[in-house]
């Protein structure tokens, strides 16, 4: 293949299903924590919420965190958010400085 591979070429149906993958998954893996992934990755569920508004999305912050989370935030966060530690947020902190700007 001589054509470099970028992100911005890849079709927006095969983005949109990838999308729509990630958030389903993300929706049955209560076990993996917002602060694990923003430890970890850098995003997280809400981050996606606010990448879907930032591309578009009308509905507001609340919107779009329920549609990402599957339900209300605040119902979410009763039933599958535990509190935070220490560790965690270091963790977090240390990994958003690894972020690109703006993201």
């Amino acid at each position: 293949m001589d054509e470099k591979l970028d992100i911005d070429t890849l079709d927006d149906a095969t983005a949109a299903a990838a999308f729509r993958r990630l958030v389903r998954h993300l929706q049955v893996r209560h076990d993996a924590q917002n602060i694990d992934l923003m430890g970890l990755a850098g995003f997280c569920r809400n981050c996606l919420a606010d990448w879907i508004r930032d591309g578009g999305f009308e509905g507001d912050k609340a919107e779009a965190r329920a549609l990402i989370h599957g339900m209300p935030f605040a119902e979410w966060k009763d039933k599958y958010q535990s509190e935070a530690t220490p560790e965690q947020l270091a963790r977090m902190e240390e990994s958003l400085k690894k972020n690109a700007p703006g993201h």
